[in-house]
């Protein structure tokens, strides 16, 4: 199995079947073609994700995530970084399940690893494409 870690900062959050979460993040990855040479997960807070967003990117607005990429070979590796709020805020938003809207942030920043961007229109409607692949790769019993 993959180096998948999951760690929370800032907040009381327990996420529901990593393993399960693991063994799905590697099959998205494979989808494309890739391997996962190490990520971590980090479920935090608002604060903490703006104090991220402004430091390294000098973004002054509250996100849902960040991720950065550690790749130097052709394994991916990274740091992904979830604002529960955020999510939980989006999930509402977007008349979703917390756990849908949770997996396809999850799948947003690997997908962000794997290349795909979503600052224009066009990019933007693929990433969410791609979103929705991911998300039906989704286990549904496992």
């Amino acid at each position: 199995m993959a180096e998948i870690h999951f760690f929370k900062e800032g907040i009381s959050f327990r996420l529901n079947e990593p393993h399960k979460i693991r063994r799905w993040i590697e099959r998205l990855a494979a989808a494309e073609g890739r391997q996962i040479g190490g990520l971590t997960y980090v479920f935090c807070s608002d604060p903490f994700l703006l104090r991220l967003n402004k430091e390294y990117l000098h973004h002054h607005t509250l996100t849902d995530i960040i991720t950065f990429d550690l790749s130097e070979d052709s394994l991916l590796r990274g740091e992904i970084y979830i604002s529960i709020p955020r999510v939980r805020s989006n999930a509402r938003s977007y008349g979703q399940p917390f756990r849908t809207e949770l997996h396809r942030v999850i799948a947003h920043g690997l997908l962000h690893l794997l290349g795909y961007k979503d600052k224009l229109l066009r990019d933007k409607a693929l990433m969410r494409q791609k979103e929705e692949a991911c998300l039906s790769l989704w286990p549904s019993s496992t």
